[in-house]
């Protein structure tokens, strides 16, 4: 409070041109005004204002800070009449990234619902699992699985992500169950290949450490959704996410294995550009996703 009546009574007296002026239109005495400049300039560490006999004049520092201030005081009147008069609205474009897989089943659904409760925001949805550099392509928000290792974007934990190492029935039949990690290296393990999360291996807890298992095998993709087909069309195991094949388990259609050394869950994560000044049809969404994969019952019907 302070400080915005500093700017304020500084706006007002470089404006009217002198401190008595300024104190009648703020409705305080020449001396309160006298205070809170000078408190200002100590503040900032410059000088903001000359002081004659018979007039105020800015400082060449304190004709831009003016400008600031001005426009600083400007936004704030506009946003409080906004809110009085209810208009706040999101508006404009939203850009998002989502892996392929995912973002079918878990992101494209949600965006029409989104679209019809705030009809002035376009959205525009890219499926890749590419890790997409949001500043430079402009995105406005990525979803990502896995651990985060970009330190200059901001990261949202969503839901937490369980994977779990998943063959088929007809595979196990023919080459058995792996029982321990190390069975992994005589089985067809169908991989990612260098890509995404899965590049330094599958991730599997043992002798309570959390490790990472090198697999081989005769086929990898970069598409999980083409590995979950495989998987279930008995091609060998794979490590997939629980939100993608707790169907397939249910039935019987795959099989998971080596569950007592499955690793601690990672993280399903909203990536921003920044926490501050997020637009606000940007917070909204988050918001969205953040309500939807909270619910228990959601993961169990989707």
């Amino acid at each position: 409070m302070d400080k915005f009546k500093q700017l304020k009574s500084f706006v007002a007296a470089a404006t009217l041109g002198s401190l008595s002026a300024a104190a009648r239109a703020e409705g305080v005495a020449p001396a309160m005004m006298g205070r809170r400049i000078n408190a200002l300039e100590a503040r900032l560490g410059i000088k903001l204002l000359l002081r004659s006999t018979r007039r105020l004049s800015l400082t060449s520092e304190g004709s831009a800070f003016f400008e600031e201030a001005q426009r600083i005081l400007r936004d704030l009147n506009d946003a409080e009449t906004r809110i009085a008069q209810g208009s706040v609205k999101p508006s404009g474009h939203l850009r998002i990234s989502a892996p392929a897989g995912f973002g079918r089943r878990h992101v494209a659904p949600l965006l029409p619902d989104f679209a019809a409760g705030y009809p002035e925001v376009t959205l525009a949805l890219d499926l890749s699992d590419r890790l997409v550099d949001l500043i430079e392509e402009g995105y406005d928000c990525a979803i990502r699985i896995g651990e985060l290792d970009d330190s200059q974007i901001v990261g949202l934990r969503l839901a937490d992500n369980k994977r779990v190492i998943v063959a088929a029935p007809s595979y196990l039949g023919a080459h058995g169950r792996p029982n321990t990690p190390d069975d992994l290296a005589q089985h067809n393990c169908l991989s990612f290949g260098s890509q995404g999360n899965q590049s330094k291996g599958w991730l599997l807890r043992q002798d309570g450490q959390v490790r990472a298992v090198r697999v081989k095998g005769s086929l990898a993709c970069s598409d999980g959704a083409v590995l979950h087909q495989w998987a279930l069309a008995g091609y060998g195991l794979a490590w997939r996410s629980l939100w993608e094949v707790h169907e397939d388990l249910a039935s019987g259609r795959l099989v998971s294995v080596l569950d007592d050394y499955a690793a601690p869950a990672n993280g399903i994560f909203a990536m921003l550009p920044e926490r501050k000044h997020l637009p606000l049809r940007v917070r909204l969404f988050v918001d969205m996703l953040r309500a939807r994969y909270a619910d228990p019952s959601y993961w169990k019907t989707h």
